[in-house]
């Protein structure tokens, strides 16, 4: 049902105010209005620039890792630069309201919780600590905010000497355990799930809104391209999520 209409938005919204158990499940669409570049759109998009099992990889971390960190520092400024923009500050006020009771998400840039999201899952880590490959001992990455972000000094071990890998999940690795296990059960008890910026092509974080389509829930979906979940979905909407968002919670909210 693609259409943005007063009385769609009006049901979506009540949608979510009649949820018993809403869940949110976002990617890098919600964060582009911040500055942030998402992977996929021509011409901008991360993966349109770069071959990412040449970049994002495991195997480059651990074969050539200025390499790999000469690919993540422009996004890492991206990322330090960035605000919350009104869709992130929108499902915060949702879940202050009652009516969310957490955000699943593909991001790493945080922006959720600097928006005021308290449950935010992050399926594919984020560059708030940095771990040792050497002597296994974890970092603090604002401790290498300035010689990393500002001058594009390769994070190192000041123990070992190791390079130190950011706390994201790259290509080639499983996702974190605990936060995929909590995603699940999440998806598992949501009876309403809102998908905000995704193709939903990145396996296996694609599974958790199926997951929840199986167990029962219903899809309102927010995202700029159409999903492979689009015929199922109660309700899509193919606006900016800034824009879309806020609207979705003053209906909701009235």
């Amino acid at each position: 049902m693609p259409t943005s209409t007063v009385s769609a938005l009006e049901s979506a919204a009540s949608l979510i105010r009649n949820a018993r158990y809403a869940v949110a499940f976002t990617g890098a669409g919600i964060s582009t209005p911040s500055g942030i570049p998402d992977f996929r759109s021509p011409g901008s998009g991360l993966w349109t620039q770069t071959n990412p099992l040449e970049a994002a990889s495991l195997t480059t971390f651990r074969r050539n890792p200025e390499k790999f960190y000469a690919w993540l520092h422009p996004l890492a400024v991206r990322i330090a630069a960035a605000q919350p923009n009104p869709a992130h500050k929108a499902l915060a006020r949702l879940e202050e309201a009652g009516c969310l009771q957490a955000v699943i998400t593909q991001n790493i840039d945080q922006l959720h919780q600097q928006a005021g999201s308290r449950s935010v899952i992050q399926l594919h880590g984020s560059m708030e600590q940095f771990i040792c490959p050497g002597c296994k001992k974890l970092f603090p990455g604002d401790s290498f905010h300035a010689s990393f972000i500002e001058n594009q000094i390769t994070p190192a071990c000041p123990d070992c000497h190791a390079v130190l890998k950011p706390g994201i999940t790259l290509f080639e690795e499983g996702l974190p355990v605990t936060a995929w296990e909590q995603a699940c059960t999440h998806a598992r008890q949501a009876d309403l799930m809102i998908i905000v910026g995704t193709s939903l092509e990145v396996f296996p974080a694609s599974m958790i809104p199926r997951m929840a389509l199986e167990a029962g829930a219903q899809l309102i979906i927010n995202n700029r391209t159409i999903t492979n979940l689009d015929p199922m979905a109660a309700f899509t909407f193919k606006e900016d999520a800034a824009i879309l968002l806020p609207k979705l919670l003053n209906c909701a909210l009235i």
